[in-house]
């Protein structure tokens, strides 16, 4: 075993964890040091054993793969509940989704957002905008006669959510 590779260690750990059969698994960081083919395998698999009818606890930071994996969260914070839900439910309460916008006319479409109620944050010919939807956006460019090369709806992440609301509950933090 002490020449296994850390994805072979983290099956054989599966393996051993399933050896009495159980109705509760609870495993840390299961993905750590599989490559993608071995994720994909956990995740299935770990479907697999909810779908028998057991509970499987998984903790984890890699954010991205829980969205993917998880029907529902637990986010505990200085070991204290701070939400607990589906997914989608978390994520559209801790965020607030955006629009993208590129038009050759951003500053003056700038203006015209912020007059309807937007907030707006420009970069270039980019324009990043909340508060209002991307057909409320569209609306408000047609009328000002305003040329649009994009406008995108981005649908905030399950990372974005936890930074937002674990803002302040982290025990140790970095500095940029």
């Amino acid at each position: 075993v002490g020449g296994f590779s850390l994805g072979m260690r983290q099956r054989l750990g599966l393996a051993a964890a399933l050896l009495g059969d159980p109705a509760v698994l609870m495993l840390d960081e299961p993905a750590n040091g599989l490559d993608p083919e071995g994720i994909r395998w956990m995740r299935t698999f770990l479907e697999y054993l909810a779908s028998q009818g057991r509970t499987v606890f998984v903790s984890s930071h890699l954010l991205g793969e829980m969205s993917l994996m998880a029907d529902a969260l637990i986010v505990i914070g200085r070991g204290r509940l701070i939400h607990s839900g589906d997914v989608a439910s978390f994520v559209g309460r801790f965020t607030e989704p955006s629009v993208r916008v590129q038009s050759p006319a951003a500053n003056a479409l700038a203006e015209a957002l912020r007059r309807a109620g937007a907030v707006v944050d420009e970069h270039g010919t980019t324009l990043h905008v909340t508060g209002l939807e991307a057909p409320a956006i569209g609306a408000v460019a047609w009328r000002d006669g305003i040329e649009l090369h994009e406008l995108t709806t981005i649908t905030a992440s399950l990372e974005d959510a936890f930074i937002e609301v674990t803002k302040g509950e982290q025990e140790f933090t970095g500095t940029a």
